[in-house]
């Protein structure tokens, strides 16, 4: 229930902050609430990356491509996602969640979300995603840009450590088999 009301926050608030291109950090400033809280009063692990889907969703109507997406039928998922945690955010402590496209390859796009207070980052976190379509199937992330309106200048290149983290984190393809076995 407690994103619905943050989801609904952003879908009222997101024209007042500023326009953004899809090459530029969006930043929406949150808070922590009562309910994001564990057993040890800090902003629980699993709240950060739900958090992380309100920033991409604010990215996207700010630049615009939310509408676009909608529009042909689009939508992106989450594949892999890795955090690092350097700090504990408190009940009620203010915080800016920052989001970037860092770029793509072949199969996925790649965000590097940012969670920072008073100009210092409390956490990082590095998503990779795909498109799906309504109508059913997998877009490249090269139709997806072309349809969203292009990259302004010249494609962002992937760090090599993120490549190299999405090769050795992924899992066999949805219809290829994937037992579960404990060797």
């Amino acid at each position: 229930m407690k994103l619905w009301f943050r989801i609904l926050w952003i879908k009222l608030t997101w024209r007042r902050r500023s326009r953004l291109k899809i090459d530029e950090v969006a930043r929406v400033n949150l808070r922590v609430w009562p309910t994001d809280l564990d057993v040890y009063n800090h902003m629980n692990n699993g709240i950060f990356l739900t958090i992380m889907d309100l920033g991409r969703f604010d990215q996207g109507l700010r630049t615009g491509i939310w509408k676009i997406w909608n529009q042909k039928g689009w939508y992106p998922i989450v594949v892999n996602s890795t955090i690092s945690y350097r700090k504990s955010l408190e009940p009620w402590q203010k915080f800016t969640l920052e989001t970037k496209v860092l770029g793509w390859d072949d199969i996925a796009y790649y965000i590097e979300q940012r969670f920072v207070r008073d100009g210092e980052i409390y956490a990082r976190a590095i998503m990779r995603g795909r498109f799906l379509k309504r109508s059913w199937g997998i877009l490249t992330p090269q139709e997806v840009m072309e349809g969203s309106g292009g990259w302004p200048g010249d494609k962002p290149v992937v760090p090599e450590w993120i490549a190299r983290w999405a090769n050795d984190v992924a899992l066999p393809k949805g219809k290829e088999p994937a037992p579960s076995t404990w060797d």
